[in-house]
Order: C-alpha cells, then sequence, then structure tokens
C-alpha cells in the first residue's frame, strides 16, 4: 500500500471512530508503527488531524473567523441556549465568554431577569444594551477581531477581580483526556482565567465538538461541571463523560 492510500485509509478511520491509535493502526494497515507514527504527523502538519501521544484525534469543526461562526450551526445553538436558561437566576453574577453559544444563551435572556454580566464579547454587550435589568461589565483589552473580543493582561487583570456565579463558556474542543482546548492561544488564556475564577462552570458544545481537540490547554475536563449539548443526554458515547463526574444535559 502506498503512502497515499495509508493516509486516506487514517483519515477515513479517524472520519469514524474520532480517534485512532497507533497500535491499532499499525495492524490494520500492516506497517511498522513508526511508519503509522510519520503518516499521522505529517497529516497533522496538514490540518487534518491533531496527532497526540499515542495516536490522533479529530479537530474542532468549527470555523475561526467569528462572522463565519456566528452563522454555523444556528439551530444546535438555539437548542443549546434553551436548556442553558433553566440554570439562570436573580441575583447571580455570571461570566459570558466570546463563543457564539453563549452569545446564544445571552439573546434568550428574559427581560424581568436581573442578573450581572461579566463579559469579553463585543456582539454579547451589544444584545443586553437594551436588557432593562441585565447590568453589563464590560471586559476591557486589545481587540482579538477573529472573535470580536477583548484579551491580553488588561482582560485577565478584571476577570481575575471577579467571583462569578456561573461561567458560560463556549467550547471550541473537548476530550476527557486532553481537556478543554482552543485554536487561539490569548483566547484560551482568557478562558482559563474565566474558569479559574468562576464557582460553577458550564460548558457550551454542540456534539461535534466532543472528544476533539486543539493546540491550547485551558482546563482539564473534570474542571466543567455541566456540559450543555444539543443531543439526547442519554446517548450511550456520553457516558464516559458522565462516568468522569460531569453531568451532562
Amino acid at each position: 500500500m502506498i503512502k497515499e492510500e495509508r493516509k486516506q485509509q487514517i483519515i477515513d478511520h479517524i472520519g469514524k471512530e474520532g480517534k485512532v491509535l497507533l497500535g491499532d493502526l499499525s495492524k490494520l494497515l500492516n506497517v511498522s508503527e513508526d511508519t503509522v507514527r510519520r503518516d499521522i504527523k505529517e497529516l497533522s502538519d496538514e490540518g487534518l488531524l491533531k496527532a497526540v501521544r499515542g495516536g490522533a484525534i479529530l479537530h474542532s469543526p468549527i470555523p475561526l473567523h467569528y462572522r463565519e461562526r456566528e452563522h454555523y450551526d444556528v439551530g444546535h445553538k438555539e437548542i443549546i441556549a434553551e436548556k442553558a436558561l433553566k440554570f439562570i437566576k436573580n441575583g447571580l453574577v455570571i461570566i459570558f465568554d466570546a463563543g457564539t453559544s453563549a452569545l446564544a444563551v445571552a439573546t434568550k435572556l428574559p427581560k424581568e431577569l436581573k442578573i450581572t454580566v461579566i463579559t469579553n464579547s463585543f456582539p454579547v454587550a451589544n444584545v443586553l444594551e437594551d436588557h432593562p435589568n441585565a447590568e453589563v461589565i464590560f471586559v476591557g483589552g486589545r481587540l482579538n477581531k477573529s472573535s470580536f473580543s477583548t484579551m491580553g493582561y488588561e482582560a485577565i487583570q478584571t476577570i481575575k477581580n471577579v467571583r462569578a456565579d456561573i461561567c458560560f463558556l463556549g467550547i471550541c474542543s473537548i476530550d476527557l483526556n486532553l481537556g478543554v482546548t482552543g485554536l487561539n492561544y490569548e483566547d484560551s488564556q482568557i478562558k482559563k482565567t474565566m474558569v479559574e475564577t468562576s464557582k460553577q462552570i458550564i460548558a457550551l458544545s454542540t456534539f461535534e465538538k466532543l472528544n476533539t481537540a486543539e493546540n491550547y490547554y485551558i482546563c482539564a475536563a473534570n474542571e466543567i461541571n455541566t456540559i450543555i449539548t444539543d443531543i439526547d443526554p442519554d446517548r450511550s458515547d456520553l457516558q464516559h463523560y458522565k462516568d468522569a463526574g460531569i453531568e451532562i444535559i
């Protein structure tokens, strides 16, 4: 079997299984683990998968730029937002990150709800501009043009001064072993600080982002209290998250 055929089989296999192990691929392709490791590295360099210790895992399928993400998978984000509303009560201090799923939740906040929102997201702040009872504290800093949010030292220091009741964390990628990861280094540092300063972490994630990984670490998967997703929480392929103590909604 030539290299290109092997690489295509690796891609096909990871597309079905979500991840691949060197040993399994070595047997499947009838080649050495060193050969498989080189193939995986090439595929990783091409951006077709994410090489990890002992194998590979899928990249997150979401687009990088906000303008593309705001029109991506809108219906499923609506499902997630509806589920999230049950966690929001009067008097809470809530962090909304710059994810488009967090924006979907902010858009649905009832007008009678009295809460304080901390956010570094221009779209979230804009949505809540006319909300009669939501106090909004906007986190300043440098503009991240790909996410329409603020980032940098000033933003991180502001968030460190907050002790939020809930953090609604838009997820790029989450894997039980590799943790929560992101596409952008500085955005991931902001999310990490939000996690560290909040009592309850609620991850907003469509199913396709589960069991994927990116380059920049945010937190361990078990630091998440709840994952709100767009599918039936009783599906068997979510059980390993429940076994780790994470609530699935």
